[in-house]
């Protein structure tokens, strides 16, 4: 039986330290690790190789592991488009970074977010098509990350928690176009292995669990998450625009807020 996402990363937290993965010489080679997480992540599931249907781009190595962007593109449309993806950092103490399902405005997928990584590590991205799921992935250099301190004051990131802004890097607005956005959203997403940088208590772990992005009553995306997504969570997207006026959002976080914003596309009336 494959675990849940909270439950997955209940079992790993502090289970894993700081540079405890060698790199190996093909990044999805099986592993101590990798065999540890499989079942519970994929259950009797076993991807094919993905590289020839999407490719995963991801830094080497990192300056800031508290902020490392994974890129994914669906470069080969034969199986059909990418239904979901579960984002995998094997290293981490919760390993299970996210799953994330797509609505058919999102084919071909080409999709960006920014995670923790806390020591060296593969990251996989195991995607789920109409023909079968594909496992592919990158190694990254990184350490520290699950644990690195917030950046912002934490009562001014509570003050500013829920808000959004959406950015288009375009400004046509029509129906059956293919844009390109980008979704921010303030939120402090505490891994629970921060310390206070006062009190050098741990800080509990407060996170986004769920998020929803829409256009009109067309479901763009869909994310359940872990603590491995970055403070501050970042989603850059390409779409096809449907011709409604907004793109609607709701996130609710580990304490229960909710969070809703409707944000009008560029060039809309």
């Amino acid at each position: 039986m494959r675990l849940p996402l909270s439950l997955l990363g209940a079992l790993f937290i502090g289970l894993a330290g700081p540079g405890t993965a060698e790199e190996p010489s093909n990044p999805l080679t099986d592993s101590e690790t990798w065999r540890d997480l499989r079942y519970g992540i994929l259950g009797d599931v076993i991807p094919q190789e993905g590289g020839a249907i999407f490719a995963v781009d991801a830094p080497y190595r990192t300056h800031d592991a508290a902020t490392v962007p994974v890129v994914i593109r669906q470069t080969d449309m034969t199986p059909g488009p990418i239904g979901k993806i579960t984002l995998v950092v094997d290293e981490n103490p919760a390993p299970m970074a996210a799953e994330i399902r797509f609505g058919p405005g999102m084919a071909p997928l080409s999709f960006e977010t920014r995670v923790r990584v806390n020591s060296y590590s593969n990251m996989r991205v195991i995607a789920e098509t109409p023909v079968g799921s594909y496992m592919s992935g990158r190694f990254v250099k990184a350490s520290g990350g699950c644990s690195a301190p917030a950046t912002r004051d934490p009562e001014v990131a509570l003050a500013e928690m829920g808000k959004m802004r959406l950015r288009h890097f375009d400004d046509e607005a029509r129906s059956g176009a293919r844009r390109e956005a980008q979704l921010m959203i303030r939120h402090p997403n505490y891994s629970g292995l921060q310390r206070d940088q006062i009190t050098q208590l741990f800080v509990p772990a407060h996170f986004i669990q769920s998020l929803e992005v829409w256009q009109g009553d067309e479901m763009l995306f869909t994310l359940a998450g872990g603590i491995s997504i970055s403070e501050n969570p970042v989603f850059r997207f390409k779409y096809t625009d449907n011709g409604a006026p907004a793109i609607r959002v709701r996130a609710e976080d580990t304490e229960g807020n909710v969070f809703e914003r409707e944000l009008p596309k560029p060039g809309t009336s």
